[in-house]
């Protein structure tokens, strides 16, 4: 098994615990959810990375949205849970997880938005994070451009 897998059902089950908190209008994630969340993933995942991803995310959701204004075209609180919980995670790991690829992050949380996410959610997860990635990852984010152009 890769070492990226953990890491993607970390992010999976991160993303499930921080939807289940925006939908019940919880500050903190509960104990039952991370519970549940854990066990349905927790043969496949990094449960380590998940707890840092959820308890961080929890932690810097101010900061975080504070971040995302930026980039996002309406208020946070009328971007679709799912989404917003995408992003949110997304935004954690541009900024705390720098050993992490800005591609990496990016397309992960293309494919969350895909897998949880309305139809088209996952294009607006992609605009956004890429504005995002301009600002918080721009030496890394330029690099990536310019070695598309050479393609």
């Amino acid at each position: 098994m890769s070492a990226a897998l953990p890491r993607s059902h970390a992010r999976r089950a991160a993303v499930q615990a921080l939807y289940h908190a925006l939908v019940n209008e919880q500050v903190a994630i509960s104990k039952d959810a991370l519970a549940f969340v854990s066990a349905e993933n927790s043969e496949k995942m990094d449960q380590k990375y998940f707890m840092s991803l959820v308890e961080g995310v929890s932690k810097e959701i101010e900061q975080l949205d504070v971040e995302l204004a930026f980039a996002v075209d309406r208020s946070l609180a009328a971007v679709d849970p799912v989404e917003s919980s995408v992003l949110r995670l997304a935004v954690y790991e541009f900024i705390h997880r720098p050993e992490i690829p800005y591609r990496v992050v990016l397309n992960e949380a293309v494919e969350l938005a895909k897998a949880f996410g309305g139809e088209k959610g996952h294009k607006y997860v992609n605009g956004v994070l890429d504005k995002m990635g301009s600002k918080l990852r721009a030496v890394e984010y330029k690099a990536a451009k310019a070695q598309k152009k050479k393609k």
